[in-house]
Order: C-alpha cells, then structure tokens, then sequence
C-alpha cells in the first residue's frame, strides 16, 4: 500500500504546536505533526535519556529531515516558568501526554492561567476526571490512548469479525462488520472501510463493492454480554469443596454405604432402617447388643471408630477449605485449571481496559501482572476475576494461569522485547500440552516498532500485534488542530480516523456537493449535520451545495484527514451569506466561484472554477446572486 503522507499539506504555516511528554504516544504524536501536518513543534521532556525522549531529541537534531524539526526544551517539572519558557504563551495548541493523570491536569490549569484561549488536549485515563477537566477548562479536549487502542486489541483477540462499535456524540451507534455476514435487505451500509482479501489491507478503496469490513448503522443499544452468576457460584462451590475434601467426604460415604448394607442384611432390615441404623451408630449412639452375630458386631465396631474419626476430620477439611477459600478469593488466584479462557498479561492502562472490555462479552479472563499495585489488579477484583501476581516470562506464571488450554494469550506490557518473549513461552507451552498437531495458541501482541513488528511477523508467524501509540496518536494530533476525531477504526495494524468536521465559511469545500468531496483511498463522507439543530443527513444529497452551517462525519485516513483539514480552512474575508442559505437551500454566494482557494495538493484534478453547466450539475458549484 502506498504511503499516505500529505505532501504539500500545510495548512497551519507559521504556528508552533508543544507537546509535554518522553513516552512512546508523545514520540508518535510529534512525528505525525511533523510529517503529517507539517507544523513546528516543541518537545517539552523531563530529561534527555529516559524512555523515548532520544528519540525525540534525535528527531530535533535530524538535518535531513523535509518537514521543520521540532525544538527540545527540557525540564524535570511542568512549572508556570517551564511552560512559560517553552512558548505555551504563543502557542497554537498544548498537549499534555504524560502518563500521570495528577500532573497533566496541573499542567493544564497553569496554561489556562497563562491563555483562556489556547486549545489544551490532555491524556487522562480517569473518565470522571476527564469530564470534569474538559468542562472547566473550555478550549479542552480530553483523550484516553488506552480507550482509544483497545478496541483494536479485543477484536484481534476475538477474532476479525468481531465488530467495533463507534458512539456518536448524538448516541447514534455505528459498528463495523463483514460484508458476508450481513443481510443487503435488512442492512443499513454507511462506508466501505477496507479491502482485507490481499496481504495487506486497502482502506477507503475507490471500488466500494470489493471492500469485505463495511461500516453500518446499529440500531439500539450495544449489547453487551455479563457473566452469568451461575459462573461465580460455581467456582466458589470448587473453592469450599477442595480435592481433600472431597476425597475425604467420598471415603466416608461410601464405609457408611457398606456398613448400611452389612447391617440391613445382619439384622433383616429394609434401606432406609439400615442406613439410620448405620448414622447412628457413626454418630456415637450405638448399644452393645451381645447376641448379635460376629458379622453385626464387627460392623458396628467399624462404625463407631469411622465415626470417631470421621467428625473431627471433616470439621478439619472444612475449616481448611474455607479458610483457603477466602484467602484465594481475596487474592484473585487460580485455584483450578480453566478452559477456553483469555489470559491478559500487563495490567497498565490499556490492560485495564481490555480486561473490562472481554469480561463485557461473557468471556473468562486471566489477568497476570508482577506487580501488586498495577492499575487492573484493583480493577480484576472488584470484577470477580482470578488474577495472578508474577513474572509472566516465566513459566510457573504461565502454566498457574492454565496457557494450555486458553483460547488466547494478550500480552501488553509496555516493553517490546518482554512481551515477545512471553508470547513464544505461552505458544512453546501451549504446544508442548496439546500436541504439534493442535492449533496453535492465539497470541496478541502489543509492539511499539513497526519494523520490529514486520520482522517478528516473518521469523514467528505471531501477526496479531498492535501499537498503543499508534492508533492514539492520530486522535491527539487531529485535536490539536482544533478537530474533533470522534473514534478510531483499527484495520490490520492501519487506522481509519472517525472525525466531525465543520465547514470553513469560504473555505474550498463551501459550495461543494458532498461527492466531490470524498476521495478513494483518503476521506470519504459518510453523514453531514446541517446549521438546524439535532439534524443529521445520512442519504448524502448529490446536488446539494455545502454551506458553511455544516459539518461533515467522515471516514478518513491519516493523510486523508491532513488534506481534508486543509480544505476546511476558512478564508481570511469570506463572503456574507444570503438569507436562503440559511434555511438549508442551495448555497448562494456574493462572490464569483473563480474566488475559491486551491486545495494545496498537486497531481489531482479539481473542478476548474467555471465549469461548464449542464443539466445535471446545476446546483453543484456556487452561483453569484441571482444566477440560478
């Protein structure tokens, strides 16, 4: 597939954009600024040599590179002066990437006292912290990587026709699908995503019919699937009841079972006499009955001594059974073997958040962390699920979380290396239990690098891998240009941004029908909103002008977006509007369409500005007043 970066798209010339932050989503934000929006951009880092911030300092010092290369300030704080003197004051937009959720929001708050008016995009991973940040601070739009990335990880764990379901602001619900398993009768189909028939997928293709992944319209409510109860009840029952106990319980039903049958045969009784004879006698109330024969009294002496021991040791085995019990509850272990389970390794943000997300469709999850006080341990709890504390390269770890009979292993620890080399353990594990003949485990991986996710592709065939930053990054720079990306498609290890954009008064879309707005392979246009308020246009009007009361729901790729940004920006001195504009009617300008500024893209044909009328584009260019 080829490169989809947006060469001579620059529609924010002159603008300085700052990004606090040395983890990998401040890498990979800084880079789709500057190669995709080329804007200049300053790197705000705690120091020069933890996590990614020399790469981020290489980045700076690249001579080479096309775009502007971004500045480097660095301080250990997010201080008023540190932000002062990183140009928070001039800038266009701040972004707050950090992964302490405390320090981002005071780092907001002092910005806000420099600018009311600066956009701040902030990364937080508490949704009532976010909601609350967001409303106080204005200009603010308030992101989750995690939110945003697992998705993508639970539909490659379940499978790729697992369907990702996208809420819009208007809770209209969308989700994506296969085109095979769809009825064309009953079927709402609003895009065509991708191709995925070849080695690599074609997103957005100009033939709309060949794409297999579409997005459709859900009506209703997502349905999500719970654990049944049932579930619980259960493997609590197998905690009381442990293999000691049973065993003991059994040996003891079945001495009373033949003592019953000793007795009613000894003494001429029917079942039920003999067996309350026989509890009785266990029990301790037996009578020495002289003239009975040998077989009864040597029945009833094994009676009283089973019962001597009986009572005690019964008291004993659940006594301990309980007390294990509530010990393994309390610390989340895996007390017996599981079957068709998902285990998730690495209980950060984004573990947290696949973990909610398999529980949410009824599926047995695993959660394994080596660290007590991880983000998702809290959260594993407080769902009911075994958890387990230790290092998941080891294969103690792997086979306590029962690895040879999952159906997936999720391996999302935030170092590369580390969750290779756990992903071939589970798969070794895995095979050397069920066989070379069984299918192989499925494994999802989460990796940074997309050569070293290519290169891991070819030697061990594990091609379910994911990048956290990846699919976050585009959501952050498109809301930093002031856009509001509503969600993220994941395809393969390629994104499709979900994106509400306005309509610039006399920007190069006002007075274009929404078909010659979308293009193959970058946007298309799947919904538009018009100025009256709640209305939203799903039957796109062929003829209908664009206006600048609009907003368009599109479908886009990176650079797509990027190119489309441009086309939405207002003009310096646009145009009044007519009255009739207003009211949804074809659009009206006081100005001649020769007047419309260019796109900024080369090698593509746009409409000449006085194209030919004829019968069927009447209504499809702007007309000066009167015209039509």
């Amino acid at each position: 597939m080829p490169d989809d970066s947006a060469d001579g798209i620059d529609p924010d010339s002159g603008r300085r954009f700052v990004v606090c932050g040395d983890n990998a989503l401040a890498r990979r934000l800084i880079t789709e600024l500057v190669d995709r929006y080329g804007v200049a951009v300053t790197a705000l880092l705690p120091s020069l040599t933890d996590n990614h911030a020399p790469d981020i300092a290489e980045l700076a010092s690249d001579t080479e590179a096309a775009g502007p290369r971004p500045e480097v300030v660095v301080a250990r704080r997010l201080t008023a002066e540190v932000l002062d003197r990183a140009g928070v004051r001039a800038a266009a937009a701040v972004a707050l990437v950090s992964a302490d959720d405390v320090a981002n929001v005071d780092a907001a708050l002092i910005i806000r006292e420099f600018d009311p008016d600066v956009r701040i995009v902030v990364r937080l991973f508490n949704p009532v912290l976010g909601e609350g940040v967001a409303t106080m601070l204005g200009d603010c739009a308030v992101l989750s990587g995690s939110e945003i990335a697992a998705p993508a990880f639970v539909a490659a764990t379940l499978g790729d026709d697992t369907p990702t379901f996208l809420r819009l602001p208007d809770d209209e619900l969308l989700r994506t699908a296969s085109r095979d398993a769809l009825d064309p009768a009953t079927t709402d189909v609003v895009c065509a995503l991708a191709d995925t028939s070849g080695p690599e997928p074609i997103t957005l293709p100009e033939d709309e019919d060949s794409a297999d992944l579409v997005l459709v319209r859900a009506y209703g409510r997502r349905r999500t699937v719970r654990a049944r109860p049932r579930r619980r009840l259960l493997r609590t029952a197998r905690l009381i009841l442990s293999r000691r106990l049973r065993w003991a319980l059994g040996a003891s039903a079945a001495l009373l079972l033949v003592g019953s049958v000793l007795l009613g045969q000894a003494r001429d009784l029917d079942p039920v006499q003999a067996g309350y004879l026989t509890l009785l006698t266990a029990l301790g109330s037996a009578e020495a009955d002289p003239a009975g024969s040998l077989v009864e009294k040597l029945t009833a002496l094994l009676l009283v001594v089973t019962g001597v021991a009986l009572v005690p040791t019964v008291t004993a085995l659940v006594v301990d059974s309980v007390v294990r019990a509530r010990l393994a509850v309390a610390a989340g272990r895996l007390t017996d073997p599981l079957n068709d389970h998902v285990i998730v390794v690495g209980l950060g943000n984004v573990g947290t958040r696949v973990v909610q997300e398999l529980h949410s469709f009824g599926l047995t999850v695993v959660a394994v962390d080596r660290t007590p006080t991880a983000r998702g341990v809290a959260v594993a709890r407080e769902l009911g699920l075994p958890f387990l504390i230790g290092d998941a390269t080891s294969p103690e770890t792997l086979r306590a979380a029962s690895v040879s009979t999952c159906r997936a292993l999720v391996v999302l620890c935030a170092d590369d290396v580390t969750n290779l080399e756990t992903a071939l353990l589970g798969r070794s594990l895995h095979r050397a239990a069920n066989g070379a003949a069984a299918a192989p485990l499925r494994v999802v991986l989460r990796l940074f690098d997309e050569g070293f996710a290519q290169r891991v592709q070819r030697a061990f065939g594990i091609n379910h891998s994911r990048s956290v930053s990846y699919l976050a990054a585009p959501a952050f720079a498109a809301a930093m240009m002031g856009r509001e990306v509503i969600d993220t498609i994941s395809v393969g290890r390629r994104v499709l941004l979900v994106a509400e954009l306005p309509v610039g008064a006399g920007s190069d879309l006002e007075g274009r029908s929404c078909p010659k707005v979308s293009r193959p392979r970058e946007a298309r246009v799947i919904a538009m909103r018009t100025g009256r308020a709640g209305q939203t246009i799903w039957s796109l009007p062929q003829r209908r002008s664009l206006v600048r009361t609009d907003r368009l729901l599109v479908v886009a790729t990176r650079a797509g977006l990027a190119a489309l940004l441009a086309r939405t920006v207002p003009s310096a001195d646009p145009p009044p509007m007519s009255p009739a504009t207003l009211g949804g009617t074809p659009l009206r300008l006081l100005r001649p369409p020769a007047t419309r500024q260019p796109t900024g893209r080369s090698g593509e044909d746009d409409p000449p500005p006085h194209p030919e009328p004829s019968a069927g584009d009447a209504t499809d260019r702007p007309t000066a007043e009167g015209g039509r």
